[in-house]
């Protein structure tokens, strides 16, 4: 299936979930709130860079309604609006002791599908979620960092094209999985989560006659998230 088809299918099960409603027990429970958290980021390159988990921190809003329940299982839809920190951090061993790093801003716009185990989210107690779902997101700045003694000359695998090389392609797109715990009490919900992104966009031009064919985001996360009631 091709990528565009995938997500296609993805964004079509979504929407439709609301609409579903009648063949599970119906809920209308929509909750929002604030979510805060830290990313493990790297790029995927083509020809490959060696690296290590660059740091970024990210947070937003978060909405979430809950459509319906099917035996123990809740159902519902998840957005967000984030601005996200993401990047990479080279790991040099030519025995010049360079370091270099970039940071990479984004406001991403995750819309996943919440399946939720346990506890009726109208509860207090404690749940396991899943989050699936495409997410895209809109480049705003970037920074690299250099150490003092910079100088690329010496790289053993010769690939030095992306120093000094602006992101290009403003608009990436990607897929986002998550999995976590739920505790609710009259306070509202606390969520944590470790999250999964893999970029299916290139921040560079990826034609035969560019530097790089693939150049894309990844990254591992945890987040906290709380939500609060708007209705039941």
């Amino acid at each position: 299936m091709k990528i565009k088809n995938y997500i296609a299918t993805i964004m079509a099960c979504l929407f439709t979930l609301p609409a579903m409603a009648q063949l599970g027990e119906e809920r209308h429970n929509l909750a929002v709130g604030v979510n805060v958290g830290m990313n493990m980021n790297k790029a995927d390159f083509s020809p490959q860079i060696k690296q290590q988990s660059h740091m970024g921190m990210e947070f937003g809003l978060t909405a979430r309604y809950m459509s319906e329940k099917y035996f123990k299982m809740m159902c519902g839809i998840q957005a967000e609006i984030n601005y996200t920190q993401r990047g990479w951090k080279e790991n040099i061993e030519d025995g010049s002791e360079n370091t270099y790093s970039r940071t990479m801003n984004y406001i991403e716009i995750p819309l996943l599908a919440h399946l939720a185990f346990g506890k009726d989210a109208l509860d207090k107690g404690m749940k396991f979620f899943v989050n699936a779902g495409p997410q895209i997101g809109f480049f705003l700045s970037e920074e690299e960092k250099m150490s003092d003694n910079w100088d690329p000359t010496y790289r053993p695998n010769g690939v030095v094209q992306q120093y000094g090389k602006m992101t290009e392609n403003k608009f990436d797109y990607g897929i986002l999985g998550g999995l976590g715990v739920e505790l609710s009490t009259k306070a509202g919900h606390f969520l944590l989560e470790g999250r999964y992104y893999y970029g299916l966009a290139d921040f560079w031009g990826s034609s035969k006659k560019d530097d790089f064919g693939r150049s894309g985001h990844t990254y591992m996360g945890v987040r906290l998230t709380y939500l609060f009631d708007i209705t039941k």
